[in-house]
């Protein structure tokens, strides 16, 4: 009994190492935080950012194996919904930019000329599904 249990933490520990390096791979990879250094003009705070992606990675790691509930005022949590909402736009943004999705995709339907047109148009239909999604499957009380 005492094996297996060890031999089960031992595969959990070796299987989150490898999710954690995976997605801190990833966010490399993308280059999200030199990206973003470039477009704030922060070169200065590059271990503020490597520490903020390593400590996030960790802390969320650590809280998906709780039940944490968080009972905070709606005031409180709308900057962190927004944050995240930035956080997950950037990754896309950053994922399309690393694979050069945007310029194959303008080409194949014909619109190369008009690109502002198409990033409109994918905004505009994420806000859109991101509304519909909210007011009509989430229910508050």
């Amino acid at each position: 009994m005492i094996i297996k249990m060890i031999l089960l933490l031992l595969l959990g520990l070796g299987g989150g190492l490898a999710v954690g390096a995976g997605f801190v791979a990833f966010l490399t990879v993308l280059g999200i935080v030199p990206r973003l250094m470039q477009m704030t003009k922060t070169f200065q705070f590059i271990h503020s950012y490597e520490l903020a992606v390593i400590s996030g990675a960790v802390i969320l790691a650590w809280t998906s194996l709780h039940d944490y509930r968080l009972y905070l005022p709606e005031i409180i949590l709308l900057p962190i919904g927004l944050f995240s909402g930035m956080f997950i736009g950037m990754l896309a943004a950053a994922l399309t930019e690393v694979i050069n999705v945007l310029p194959i995709l303008a080409k194949r339907v014909g619109m190369g000329e008009r690109i502002i047109a198409l990033l409109m148009a994918i905004v505009f239909g994420k806000v859109l599904g991101s509304l519909f999604h909210w007011l009509y499957y989430v229910h508050i009380n």
